[in-house]
């Protein structure tokens, strides 16, 4: 299967960059064939502006999401919610998302966010019709990180956990 590794961070010291790696390297040693997407690396313009729809980049990331059996998504949280790089980049690429399993890797500031992805999965749920995993990783920076990289065992378990859980579910979804 292809799997689609999004990391939405724009930072340069993305904590959420670290997670999609770690992801992108279960998935490998899975036997799966990873697609990793570094939206740093792929200036989108904005949902909505002109030609943004039709943009070159837009399209080239559309039909590499449509090739992929899952997507997993690495995304900062902020304001109680995914980033705006993340809901961008759904805004162009939308379509391509369809009847697609997702799952999230987020990494946030602190507790009370845990669940302020809902809304954003209610979104994929009920737009493009994703199977969203039940079961997503929460990291928190200041206390899975130690200068830089994720430290804490039981997120690194968590991480192959959630791939695993991608690649059983999606797997089982494909048509033969």
């Amino acid at each position: 299967m292809q799997i689609a590794v999004i990391s939405s961070s724009l930072n340069a010291e993305s904590k959420g960059l670290h997670l999609a790696r770690l992801a992108a390297e279960h998935l490998q040693a899975q036997g799966q064939t990873v697609d990793f997407i570094d939206l740093r690396d792929v200036p989108l313009p904005l949902g909505g502006s002109d030609g943004s729809f039709d943009h070159p980049l837009a399209t080239e990331l559309t039909a590499r999401l449509k090739r992929a059996d899952g997507i997993l998504l690495a995304t900062p949280v902020y304001n109680y919610d995914v980033n705006a790089a993340a809901k961008n980049l759904v805004e162009l690429t939308g379509p391509a998302w369809e009847n697609k399993v997702v799952g999230f890797l987020l990494s946030a500031g602190g507790h009370p966010s845990y669940m302020s992805v809902m809304g954003f999965a209610n979104s994929l749920m009920l737009d493009f019709r994703c199977i969203i995993l039940p079961r997503f990783v929460y990291a928190l920076s200041k206390e899975h990180f130690s200068a830089g990289k994720l430290s804490d065992p039981d997120v690194q378990r968590r991480v192959e956990e959630l791939t695993r859980q991608l690649v059983r579910v999606a797997g089982a979804l494909q048509i033969p």
